[in-house]
């Protein structure tokens, strides 16, 4: 598969990897006190990486709208390395934005002519270009354009990738008029369409398909084969064993029908309304308002505060998160910008997580949810009938968990290790908080951690070392064991016959 190069291509490869895992470190909570959302202020690669302990793989729709690599955005830089700048900042937030993603999530990325077609080779090496789903386009504009070129570009675009191929739930879109095809009613009251059983156009002859021509029987016993207006011999729509189970359930319904004079029966099948009407979505969004209402709301919303040049509507994210996301789920927008992202979320009653490195966190996104948990009627509250309630999380990032030397920093809290090094060892996030030694059993191995006098013991010879007394007081496992600790007093016989691996900390710690 072809892959970008660039200048600092194995170094950038590296960059995920390198950065530092950091405590993420709560400010204050507005509203909701049992809230789960959570606005992050810093650096999202780094704050990408303080997640990946608590939300790995749990993430059902990941929404970003990075800089799009404009001369107005990166304008220190000459054109060259502006360029390379703008990809060695996304692939490695790509790749942690990979690893916090559901195995039934997606991925959708705003984007225009700048950087879109490379955007879309990164894309294909870190998520797969198997699972590339499809591009959406979005009107921006639409109002005329009075600028002296004779081409004004009026859309962008939305990449939207999955975790894995064929996994990613995608809801259609309600719509009543599908009902206007069903234009029969039984005597329940139920609506329905008959349809021709008889295949028609493209393939509908029977060397097409020679299994799907085979005979019926009509009411009066007369045989009914598929044939074309024209004589030619045709295919039915069904084969035999759908058939079959029409008669069963009297959707097979036989017409009687004028041919050449002549009157002749004609099989159909009964299909009932559905109970709740959809459509599949258009990947051309017309109808989802455009940056100029959006620059309207925000103006409404913060009156006071700078204004977003590039703000998206609150209806785009809607349709986004429609479709690739219900009730409850998780969500995640790392470069949240003015915040629209979380406000849309908040009022679908979506669990958001949203970073924002800049000052805008905290004049402009705080602001933006604070209103929203009061009930503001702006972007898609009157459609949602959105009354207000929910609160979220102001964090910032804090302290790195391991210091210059490598070793634990000073007062890192039990289950701030524990969850990262549980992370480390399994790819996947601890459960719950950790309290206890055992930390959690993945695919039959159980994880200890041994730290800060876990057991009561707090004493700096023994506390946090494995011995026997120690072991004995530990949650059992029948099975492999991976213990950290300070240091073993155990014997590497006992050890191999008790299937533990001892791994000190924090030497033995990965990511440090």
């Amino acid at each position: 598969m072809p892959t970008l190069t660039w200048l600092t291509r194995e170094e950038d490869l590296k960059a995920a990897g390198r950065a530092p895992y950091r405590l993420l470190e709560p400010v204050e909570t507005y509203g909701d006190p049992d809230t789960e959302n959570m606005l992050i202020q810093g650096d999202n690669l780094e704050a990408l990486k303080a997640l990946l302990p608590y939300y790995a793989g749990k993430v059902k729709c990941i929404y970003i709208d990075p800089p799009y690599n404009t001369k107005s955005a990166f304008e220190h830089y000459d054109d060259n390395i502006e360029h390379t700048t703008w990809i060695s900042m996304i692939y490695s937030r790509l790749e942690l934005l990979r690893d916090l993603l559901s195995e039934d999530g997606s991925i959708w990325i705003s984007i225009d002519d700048h950087e879109g077609h490379y955007l879309k080779v990164l894309m294909d090496e870190i998520f797969g270009r198997q699972n590339f789903y499809t591009t959406f386009i979005w009107q921006k504009v639409d109002s005329p354009n009075d600028n002296k070129v004779p081409i004004t570009p009026d859309h962008e675009f939305i990449l939207c990738y999955e975790k894995s191929k064929d996994t990613a739930i995608f809801l259609k879109k309600g719509d009543i008029s599908v009902l206007n095809a069903y234009s029969s009613t039984d005597q329940n009251g139920k609506r329905y369409r008959d349809r021709l059983l008889k295949k028609n156009g493209k393939n509908s002859l029977r060397q097409d398909r020679p299994t799907m021509f085979y005979p019926l029987q009509a009411p009066d016993g007369t045989t009914v084969y598929p044939i074309h207006d024209d004589g030619r011999e045709a295919n039915w729509a069904y084969g035999k064993y759908s058939v079959n189970k029409m008669i069963e359930n009297g959707t097979l319904i036989w017409k009687q029908r004028n041919k050449n004079g002549n009157n002749v029966w004609v099989p159909y099948t009964r299909e009932f309304a559905p109970t709740n009407p959809e459509r599949p979505h258009p990947t051309i969004l017309l109808d989802v308002k455009t940056t100029r209402q959006a620059k309207s709301h925000q103006r409404m919303v913060l009156p006071n505060a700078q204004q977003f040049d590039t703000i998206k509507p609150e209806q785009l994210i809607q349709r986004i998160f429609e479709i690739a996301s219900t009730q409850n789920d998780l969500v995640l927008d790392s470069f949240l910008g003015s915040g629209t992202t979380a406000a849309v979320a908040h009022k679908m009653g979506r669990r958001y997580i949203g970073v924002e490195i800049g000052d805008h966190a905290v004049t402009h996104c705080i602001p933006r949810l604070q209103k929203v948990i009061e009930g503001e009627q702006g972007g898609i509250s009157e459609a949602i009938n959105w009354q207000g309630g929910g609160g979220f999380r102001f964090y910032r990032l804090g302290e790195t968990v391991f210091d210059e030397t490598g070793g634990i920093r000073a007062g890192i809290a039990y289950d701030h290790l524990a969850a990262h090094i549980f992370f480390s060892e399994t790819g996947t996030p601890l459960h719950a908080p950790a309290d206890a030694p055992l930390l959690g059993v993945h695919k039959g191995v159980a994880y200890y951690l041994l730290y800060n006098g876990v057991l009561g013991d707090k004493r700096a010879s023994s506390g946090n070392a494995l011995t026997s007394k120690i072991l004995a007081g530990m949650p059992p496992h029948d099975g492999p064991k991976v213990i950290y600790g300070e240091r073993t007093l155990l014997a590497a016989s006992r050890m191999d016959e008790l299937r533990i691996t001892f791994k000190h900390t924090p030497y033995d710690i990965k990511g440090r």
